[in-house]
């Protein structure tokens, strides 16, 4: 991989998403023809920006990546952490996908979900996936904690449908990772929203959650679920269900004993 990360291209962009907001994207080519696609979908509070890794790894062995960072996320525009409607995402992840085709013919494009971009994905798949190649889901939020009553549940939806933009739930960075490295990076990243997640988007979560785990049947394509066992920000066992799930014939979990 030596010089591999000099030779890549990257190039960004805006475009307009659902409800008119203004969507920042960018990808990194490798040279030449690439030989297939990753699309990245980004976790709660983050942004694209933050999948380098990734990039490094697979631009230089021919892989074309791209991103997009959320309504209300990293360079788009929108009131930060909130959503008017779950679709909204998946929605703009449309568009971003139609623009990623026409970029990339005949190409084929593998969705790449983490987090909060795992239920993202995993919604989307149920609309769109005959138009994929298959799916890498990792840490996905399918599942809503045992430890969160109905109780907060329904007064989550009542706060949602009277104050929506108001402030409930705090990320604890020291979940993202056991290294501390990591979580000073996410910590120190000026375009990660450290701020409460709002009661729209709570609310929104829950009913994408309800909809994934009784349609998640009709999801077909080849998938790979990725899972840190310890995980503190998602229910680990939501990884499990969405494996037991899905009627892929090509499926395969991996668990990350002890890992977040």
């Amino acid at each position: 991989m030596r010089g591999g990360v000099e030779r890549m291209k990257h190039q960004e962009g805006t475009f307009k998403g659902i409800r008119d907001a203004s969507i920042y994207y960018q990808c990194w080519l490798p040279e030449g023809e690439s030989k297939a696609v990753l699309l990245i979908v980004h976790g709660l509070a983050e942004h694209s920006g933050r999948y380098m890794n990734v990039v490094n790894y697979f631009v230089p062995l021919g892989y074309a990546v791209y991103g997009v960072d959320h309504v209300g996320h990293g360079k788009s525009g929108g009131t930060r952490v909130y959503v008017e409607r779950f679709d909204d995402f998946t929605d703009t992840l449309k568009i971003y996908f139609d623009m990623v085709r026409n970029w990339q013919p005949d190409k084929p494009i593998f969705l790449v979900g983490h987090s909060l971009g795992g239920l993202i994905g995993a919604a989307y798949l149920l609309d769109h996936q005959a138009e994929l190649k298959g799916a890498v889901i990792s840490g996905p939020v399918v599942k809503v904690r045992d430890t969160i009553s109905p109780t907060a549940i329904f007064m989550g939806k009542v706060i949602s449908a009277f104050m929506p933009k108001r402030g409930l739930i705090q990320l604890e960075a020291e979940g993202v990772s056991r290294d501390p490295a990591v979580v000073q990076a996410y910590v120190s990243d000026p375009l990660v929203c450290h701020g409460k997640t709002t009661a729209r988007l709570s609310d929104e979560l829950v009913k994408a959650i309800q909809r994934v785990t009784a349609e998640a049947t009709k999801i077909m394509l080849p998938i790979l679920i990725l899972q840190g066992s310890a995980d503190k920000l998602v229910d680990p066992k939501g990884a499990q269900m969405l494996y037991n799930t899905v009627s892929s014939a090509d499926k395969t979990i991996k668990i990350y004993d002890g890992l977040y």
